[in-house]
């Protein structure tokens, strides 16, 4: 959430804020609001995928500042995107942004995108430094108010709804908060920063009344839009006019004035809204102007100010007290043990979304716009996920349509009736939703995503994987059996992965996955890129006292791999062919965690922030491009040499088909040309199940083919 304007006025006007010395106390934080401002304000790579390991850095110095200061730090996520579908038009907006904000970073112009991975390697750090931690279910502010007017502790954050929240302890915003820069005796340490209040705000207006500022907010716009007769109202008031001229100068902060002397005028909220049914000439103002006429905009105006109302007991508090219920209690679509992974974090909101509302808003990346979505490449992944979260529903619907003796339902026998009919994804335009033929609401997902610089919604279809397992029985499932479903989705053998420590079988599983599915095909030295990118992260990751391998040569060649990045000012463009590949990539990965924590993490996680870093895989490929042998950059670590071709052989062993995955029917329907059919499709008589699965093993030979011949096959990899 918030408010439009209402940051610029706040921080043009010093008088609002307060220079404190922050030490000795509890601190709520918001998580969504911690994440991008670390990453965007110190400059870290957005072009070429992010660099996860200097996030994490950041991060791990940021906790530590704050532990140093005796701040004891409480973090609170959002979840999935509000079921109210109120924000739905900003979130689809922001999506619509960020898809020409990836274009432009692409082609060398400015732009702001958040890596994709930023969040998970987030949660990581904070789960591995033992930091409390609570994932809402959906939109956090309120909670992250309600938890610190409780505690009577500030928040931290850099969202302008906080202006509007009456906290006793204050709002801390992020711009003001100097961590970087302690103050004071060791054992006194101290963070400047700048604390606002409402009291502060209201002061200056005459001890306005505190209730009216979610009016205030309600009527300027904020995330939720303002209802539509509210610039109506602000014309007949002339907002700006009365305006004192203060701030920055600013048309908007100018209107934020202007409207808060009109509030001050009023004693509470509830004569403010009567006066606006009054102007907007709504007839019989029921209790006190509160609702005004059905419908009309006092009424509306009340409902929307419900979003700042702050509750006495917040369910936060004993979430961090040691209570052992989801503090959102159960999901809707979800079970009570996956509801308290969701709100421990460990259930990621694509999961969230896809339960709660069957929508799913996917991540643009910095790719080449003019092919196929980056996300196309996980469809299979994300298509199980949902199989696995909607079967319910299809059992119900596949019982009705026996009932009702509906079309598509012959020919399919066995327990595959519960399954969507095996037809083509169809991309919706307009704001009609068209359904491809077969696919009930039941047995779908809507997915948005990028199509060229669009941003366009499909009907996806859920797929239930072969190997049998009940949602709600999932965490009695033994370990064997949910690792059987993440394997068959994968298209993995377990036996392909044996040599290869366990956290990073996930991701040697995702590249085989990646491999095998990706169009464009990746060459040879792309793998040989991001493989050697995990070496270092290995290197970097067990660089610890009592290592029994060469430590000396290991940091040599860590040394020698960190030289070979990108550096920021140079001046060569971006490599768009990698970056395309290498996004293809982490949405693989970023879809297969998803799928594990679903199944609650049979495979172990990979340390996220040690696994890819954008500039160093972008700088080796580019140095692997010049003619050096990737073995080369190895010399004096027989350890590294070892890992790497370890790795090399199990990526190749799971790109191997041992058999296809659960969706395999269609998996790459818009694999090619622009994202729509792709070239050589058929027309609708290729988007058959049969025809799908007839190519597989031809298609994998051929790649491999191609793969190897790029060095006349005479090494390994």
């Amino acid at each position: 959430m918030g408010v439009q304007g209402l940051t610029t006025y706040v921080e043009g006007n010093r008088r609002f804020l307060q220079d404190v010395r922050f030490r000795d106390s509890r601190l709520v934080i918001d998580g969504c609001s911690l994440y991008f401002r670390l990453y965007f304000n110190h400059g870290l790579d957005q072009q070429h995928g992010g660099d996860y390991d200097a996030f994490a850095c950041l991060l791990t110095q940021f906790l530590s500042a704050l532990a140093a200061c005796n701040i004891q730090p409480y973090v609170v996520l959002d979840g999935g995107v509000d079921p109210s579908d109120k924000k739905l038009p900003t979130v689809r907006q922001r999506l619509q942004s960020k898809i020409r904000d990836a274009d432009a970073l692409s082609h060398g112009r400015n732009g702001s995108v958040l890596p994709i991975l930023t969040r998970d390697v987030f949660i990581q750090v904070l789960i591995q430094r033992g930091i409390p931690l609570a994932q809402c279910p959906f939109e956090a502010d309120r909670e992250i108010a309600c938890l610190a007017h409780q505690w009577k502790c500030p928040v931290l954050t850099n969202d302008s709804d906080f202006y509007i929240f009456d906290l006793p302890g204050g709002y801390l915003p992020f711009s003001f908060f100097q961590w970087t820069n302690l103050n004071g005796k060791a054992c006194q340490r101290y963070i400047s920063a700048r604390c606002y209040t409402t009291n502060s705000l209201c002061r200056w207006f005459g001890g306005m009344n505190q209730d009216l500022l979610p009016l205030c907010a309600v009527l300027t716009g904020n995330d939720y839009g303002a209802p539509k007769d509210a610039e109506t109202l602000l014309g007949l008031l002339d907002v700006s006019a009365i305006g004192r001229g203060g701030g920055r100068g600013k048309a908007s902060a100018c209107r934020i004035e202007g409207l808060l002397l009109w509030l001050s005028s009023f004693s509470s909220s509830a004569e403010a809204l009567e006066e606006v049914s009054r102007l907007m000439g709504e007839g019989g103002g029921g209790g006190r102007g509160r609702r005004g006429q059905k419908g009309g905009l006092s009424s509306q105006l009340w409902a929307c100010m419900q979003e700042y109302h702050i509750s006495p007991q917040s369910s936060l508090a004993r979430w961090f007290s040691g209570g052992k219920a989801a503090p959102g209690g159960r999901l809707s679509g979800l079970n009570d043990c996956l509801s308290l992974a969701a709100a421990q974090g460990l259930l990621a909101p694509l999961v969230v979304d896809a339960a709660v509302m069957r929508r799913v808003l996917l991540i643009p990346q910095v790719e080449n716009s003019k092919l196929a979505s980056s996300h196309c490449s996980a469809r299979a992944i994300r298509q199980a996920v949902y199989g696995i979260l909607l079967q319910r529903g299809q059992d119900v619907q596949a019982q009705e349509n026996i009932s009702r003796g509906m079309r598509g339902g012959r020919g399919r026998g066995g327990r595959n009736i519960i399954l969507p009919s095996q037809q083509g994804v169809s991309v919706v335009a307009g704001a009609g939703a068209v359904q491809a033929e077969g696919c009930s609401a039941a047995m779908c997902v809507e997915e948005y995503d990028r199509l060229d610089l669009n941003l366009k919604k499909s009907q996806v279809e859920a797929h239930l994987p072969r190997t049998p397992l009940c949602l709600d029985t999932l965490s009695q499932a033994p370990v064997a059996a949910r690792l059987g479903v993440l394997l068959e989705v994968l298209g993995i053998k377990e036996s392909a992965l044996a040599a290869v420590p366990l956290h990073l079988r996930l991701a040697v599983a995702v590249t085989g996955f990646w491999l095998r599915e990706i169009i464009p095909i990746p060459s040879k030295l792309h793998l040989q890129a991001l493989v050697l990118g995990m070496v270092y992260g290995e290197l970097s990751w067990n660089n610890q006292p009592g290592a029994t391998h060469n430590q000396q040569g290991e940091h040599s060649v860590r040394s020698g791999l960190d030289r070979l990045r990108m550096r920021p000012g140079e001046r060569r463009g971006l490599d768009i062919g990698a970056a395309h590949s290498f996004s293809q990539w982490q949405a693989c990965l970023w879809s297969a965690l998803s799928l594990n924590q679903l199944l609650l993490l049979p495979m172990p996680e990979p340390q996220l922030s040690w696994l890819f870093s954008g500039t160093l895989v972008h700088g080796l490929l580019r140095h692997l491009k010049g003619g050096q042998p990737a073995e080369a950059l190895l010399v004096g670590s027989p350890f590294s040499r070892q890992l790497f071709f370890s790795l090399l052989d199990a990526v190749r062993n799971c790109s191997s088909k041992s058999h296809p995955p659960s969706a395999a029917a269609g998996r790459r329907r818009r694999g090619g040309g622009r994202g729509r059919r792709g070239r050589g499709g058929g027309g609708r008589g290729a988007r058959g199940s049969r025809g799908g699965r007839g190519r597989g093993t031809e298609e994998i030979d051929n790649r491999f083919a191609l793969l190897m011949s790029e060095e006349e096959l005479d090494d390994d990899y």
